[in-house]
């Protein structure tokens, strides 16, 4: 059993990301429904944690001075709107790998039912945000979870 103690941590099924969560009051507008910009929220979490899950450390590149991720272009799309006490699963796949960017599609699911589709292009760039080439290794590590589908 997971220490009651220590973050939750999501991981790999084959080539997918999963990440569970559960919709909490902040997370929904008056209705008990959530807000659509949570749904970004939620899957930057996602995202971020299916980085660290691939060994990829971001805080240590952003220290080094070697980069950040940022978000270049984002595309979603809702189907059904998730609701206060909902069980999400976050389930992301890498898409194209390029020199300074990884493309990523996420799914948000409540069981079997689909809420909703994103595709992210995540972009690698310097401290002062100019693209730059992301590390060989991640572009290697990315490379081997997408060749997974």
């Amino acid at each position: 059993m997971p220490s009651l103690d220590q973050p939750y941590r999501g991981g790999f099924v084959g080539p997918e990301h999963r990440f569970a969560l559960t919709v909490y009051f902040e997370d929904t507008d008056t209705a008990g429904i959530v807000y659509y910009a949570n749904y970004l929220k939620f899957m930057e979490r996602a995202r971020s944690d299916m980085l660290r899950a691939a060994g990829i450390d971001q805080r240590a590149a952003m220290e080094g001075g070697d980069g950040v991720y940022a978000v270049a272009e984002a595309h979603i799309r809702y189907h059904r709107p998730a609701r206060l006490g909902d069980d999400l699963l976050l389930v992301s796949t890498v898409g194209p790998v390029r020199a300074a960017s990884t493309v990523i599609h996420q799914r948000v699911m409540r069981g079997t039912e689909l809420l909703a589709q994103a595709t992210v292009t995540a972009a690698f760039i310097t401290l002062d945000g100019r693209p730059t080439r992301q590390p060989r290794e991640w572009v290697e590590r990315f490379r081997s979870i997408a060749s997974q589908n």
